[in-house]
């Protein structure tokens, strides 16, 4: 299976990748692993990357799409992968479609976790008591912000997908184990899906 994840900040989605990989056996790709592994590595894309970084400029769409090519040309991607995090605009989302046509890979679907904004507020806070404050991301002006970010800039590629029949949309202010089970019934269509397309 080949999937995208989508969700803003504090939706689940890590717990949700870490399910999926140990469920379907799948690699997971998160943009921010695979830039310091591309760099520590020293391929060439990785290179481009840590003289953008030193330079203290974000890495371009360009430079993460070819990131994201070489690593799912690498054997744990075979089987399949999950991404985490990408794409979080249009331009990337175009992009990833574009490189994964140019790989002759197929999208299995996108799964956006959808939340209710004040009470995923709520979680976060107690998460923050919790913890102790353990996670910089955790304070109310911060996680305020992000969602911002993420409805101006990421919301907009779940229509994207909607656009193009790849998404689902799943109640991410479940309890983890109900969430999980929606995205079992999610892939479930998604392989009945494909397989009627490939019986046609």
């Amino acid at each position: 299976m080949r999937l995208v994840l989508l969700g803003p900040p504090g939706a689940g989605k890590g717990t949700q990748a870490q399910r999926l990989v140990e469920t379907l056996k799948i690699a997971h790709l998160s943009t921010g692993d695979m830039l310091r592994a591309a760099v520590k590595a020293g391929t060439p894309v990785g290179q481009r990357a840590q003289a953008i970084m030193d330079r203290g400029d974000l890495v371009p769409d360009e430079v993460v799409i070819d990131v994201i090519a070489d690593r799912i040309r690498e054997p744990d991607c075979a089987n399949g992968f999950v991404l985490d995090g990408f794409p979080r605009t249009l331009p990337q989302a175009a992009g990833l479609t574009e490189l994964l046509q140019r790989a002759g890979i197929t999208l299995d679907g996108v799964i956006e976790l959808t939340v209710d904004e004040a009470a995923l507020q709520e979680r976060i806070a107690n998460r923050a008591k919790e913890t102790g404050g353990a996670r910089a991301d955790d304070n109310p002006e911060t996680v305020t912000k992000r969602l911002e970010v993420y409805r101006a800039q990421t919301a907009p590629v779940a229509g994207y997908y909607e656009a193009r029949e790849e998404l689902w949309r799943i109640d991410g202010m479940q309890p983890v184990d109900e969430v999980t089970e929606a995205i079992t019934d999610a892939l479930a269509e998604m392989r009945q899906r494909e397989f009627h397309r490939s019986d046609g």
